[in-house]
């Protein structure tokens, strides 16, 4: 069905305007590239609301007058428990209206780009049907790019499998960022953590993972983290990982963010945390000369952020690997007659047109903690009894001010400032801004109401936290991932108090109303009136999202309780090495990529010595 009329009514079109008329086929175009299952789910949303209508006039949506639409959506609007389901439709749609606003304003100024240094590039269906290497490395992430650098380096033939795409930093300059982010996430960004609630859990999937799409934020491990994974799980390489995550760092350039490119996003975060007295500074980043394009999360349009296809595959392919692109890997190949067990031997790739092998000793699987179970389970190497358990998500909700001047949150670095005075309780909170329409935070309101809030955007300024969560879902399947989270108690508490304390620093700093993200109190002028709201809401009730999914074949002393040995090999296996965020036995409680290049390049330092 067409979405025309749905889209007249939440946007309030009139007519009046170019922008609104086009936000359909922008719409349209972007369902294309999700999955069946949510785009399904959006239509059938699209047909109750058109139903209503013609219950209620005699017509379909598209046939009302505008104020017919407004009256239709009001009285939708007037039944509380619908609001949540009208906001789920509301999401798509404002991807595809922010994205027409921004054309109508004029492309964004574009400062000089870097070019991309060279990579041995090969589509998967120009790659031999069979052919061999020293080792495998499946995924082109954080971790795997790091295994696939630290293994070229010590002198093995290696072989990076990537499922998704190249992307260059040309091609995200010269096309808008909604379109990139359809090509640059899995399932166009829509999977989905079933549970209680279901959470929004986006991951990347391109030369480079989600490298190509985080924020760029680099925090360093906690040191009561590192000590936790050494004393209590076991987990830690033989000197530790400080020096590994001084390579990282080394690695990808990262520095504190300078003031001058943060915007008034982060400017505003600084203010309200003076203000309060409360520990705040700019973050440190791996965007060395950013100009502040607001584009980390669907690749940076100038090349400053050093996401791994411009810092680390680089200097991989300088030492030898090579990288497949499009390629799925069905299963590993593993001899079960070798002396001593079982012992990978290679892969088995699908691609278009049929499929090939690569033979090798080493696999190394780094497909991510949402892909490496089901890959595991597809290979036969699934038997563990905890393998994709332990799964931690970051737990992550926001909340907007607004303020009386324009703050254009979107001009300046996506993610600018920490706020650390409540990390101690597990709550992180970052200045965060997205492309128009983009971000986690939906915005109030229906028809007219929510028209005027698209339309004075410039003048909220936002904040997300992120919570340090209990290991609370599993990633089920085989053929394909389904995860299931079931949020902890204490972190649907902590999120409710992350909320409690944004908006204490965005009053703080001067904003005259702060949007909840609650549907039916979507709007507070006075921590007085939150606090009450608070009082009887539950973190279900907040626009919740996820993050940096973690710990899913877990390393860690103990073999009844860890898939993977201490050194990340795959237990009941020779020659399996674990390499990505399903390897880190907990929470790293901050933005993780840091923690997983230092403990892929430890794990492969280790198997590199050992195989020399």
């Amino acid at each position: 069905m067409s979405l025309t009329g749905l889209v007249s009514a939440l946007l309030a079109d009139d007519g009046t305007t170019e922008w609104t008329r086009r936000v359909p086929a922008r719409l349209e175009s972007f369902l294309a590239t999700v999955p069946l299952p949510a785009r399904d789910g959006l239509r059938a949303g699209a047909r109750a609301v058109d139903a209503y209508a013609l219950a209620r006039t005699g017509r379909a949506l598209s046939a009302l007058t505008a104020p017919e639409r407004e009256s239709v959506l009001g009285e939708l609007a007037a039944r509380p428990a619908l609001l949540p389901l009208l906001d789920v439709l509301k999401v798509p749609v404002l991807l595809a209206a922010g994205t027409e606003r921004m054309l109508e304003d004029g492309p964004a100024p574009r400062g000089p780009m870097r070019p991309d240094p060279p990579l041995d590039l090969t589509p998967a269906e120009h790659w031999p049907a069979r052919s061999t290497a020293d080792a495998v490395v499946i995924g082109s992430g954080a971790g795997g790019a790091m295994a696939a650098r630290t293994l070229a380096r010590a002198g093995l033939d290696v072989v990076v499998l990537e499922e998704g795409r190249h992307h260059s930093t040309e091609s995200f300059g010269r096309r808008t960022p909604l379109d990139r982010f359809s090509e640059l996430y899995r399932d166009g960004g829509a999977t989905i953590a079933v549970g209680d609630p279901p959470l929004l859990l986006p991951t990347g999937r391109a030369v480079g993972g989600t490298t190509v799409v985080n924020s760029g934020t680099c925090y360093r491990t906690p040191r009561h983290v590192l000590d936790r994974w050494s004393n209590y799980f076991g987990f830690a390489p033989s000197d530790g990982l400080d020096r590994h995550l001084d390579e990282a760092e080394r690695t990808l350039r990262v520095a504190t963010q300078p003031v001058d490119v943060l915007g008034d996003n982060g400017r505003i975060a600084l203010k309200g945390a003076r203000r309060l007295g409360w520990q705040a500074a700019p973050l440190r980043r791996n965007a060395p000369g950013c100009q502040g394009s607001c584009q980390c999360v669907v690749g940076c349009p100038t090349g400053a952020k050093q996401s791994v296809q411009l810092s680390v595959l680089p200097d991989a392919c300088a030492a030898g690997a090579r990288i497949v692109t499009g390629a799925r890997v069905e299963r590993i190949l593993v001899d079960t007659d070798r002396p001593g067990g079982p012992r990978a031997a290679g892969v088995r790739v699908r691609r278009e047109g049929g499929g090939l092998e690569i033979l090798a000793p080493l696999v190394v699987v780094a497909a991510g903690a949402l892909q490496s179970p089901p890959l595991l389970r597809r290979s036969g190497l699934g038997r563990h009894p905890r393998l994709g358990r332990n799964l931690s998500v970051h737990p992550a909700t926001s909340v907007a001010g607004r303020f009386a001047e324009p703050v254009t949150a979107w001009k300046g670095v996506l993610q600018s400032v920490g706020v650390e005075e409540h990390h101690a309780h597990g709550v992180l909170i970052e200045a965060t801004a997205t492309p128009p329409g983009m971000g986690s935070f939906v915005l109030p309101g229906l028809g007219a109401e929510l028209r005027h809030e698209l339309e004075n955007a410039d003048h909220l300024a936002t904040l997300g936290a992120m919570i340090a969560d209990r290991p609370s879902g599993r990633v089920l399947g085989r053929d394909r991932t389904l995860v299931r989270y079931d949020l902890d108690r204490r972190d649907a508490g902590r999120l409710v108090l992350a909320v409690r304390r944004m908006a204490e620093l965005l009053f703080a700093a001067g904003a005259v109303e702060v949007l909840t993200g609650i549907p039916t109190t979507p709007r507070v002028r006075s921590l007085t009136d939150l606090d009450a709201v608070l009082a009887g809401t539950s973190a279900r009730q907040l626009h919740l999202s996820a993050y940096h999914p973690t710990g899913t074949v877990a390393a860690g002393a103990d073999p009844q309780r860890f898939p993977a040995d201490p050194r990340g090999r795959l237990r009941g296996v020779h020659g399996v090495l674990i390499a990505d965020a399903s390897v880190l036995p907990s929470c790293p409680q901050v933005n993780p990529q840091l923690s997983i290049m230092a403990a892929a390049l430890a794990l492969a330092e280790e198997e590199a010595s050992a195989r020399g």
